[in-house]
């Protein structure tokens, strides 16, 4: 399970963002993550709840994830498609010269702080 490391980096990120800003507690944190990131967003969930609690910058705040779809592009139609429903062959025209345009994605999109 890599979702706890990626919990890990997610707290040291947010609360390098919380010290620049002189933020004292941190409400919520918004992922994206990608459909084929190969992250669990509910073991993400799960692992961000132990973790986060140990910090009294983050103790209660929750993590919300946003799930972006996988699409792929097409070199030989110029098209894009549901890369999860087709996977590398194009469905428009059979050509495998195609390569993953987002879905990706592990990002923070987002801290919202606490107003005091």
């Amino acid at each position: 399970m890599h979702e706890l490391g990626i919990v890990f980096y997610i707290i040291r990120d947010v609360k390098q963002v919380a010290e620049a800003n002189h933020v004292k507690h941190v409400a919520s944190v918004v992922m994206d993550i990608g459909e084929v990131s190969t992250v669990v967003p509910h073991l993400l969930s799960d692992c961000w709840r132990w973790a986060a609690d140990k910090e009294p910058l983050l103790q209660g705040c929750e993590l919300e994830v946003n799930t972006i779809p996988a699409i792929t592009w097409c070199d030989q139609c110029k098209s894009e498609y549901p890369t999860v429903a087709h996977g590398r062959t194009c469905p428009h025209c059979g050509s495998g010269n195609t390569w993953l345009l987002r879905g990706n994605e592990v990002e923070i999109r987002e801290i919202k702080v606490t107003g005091d």
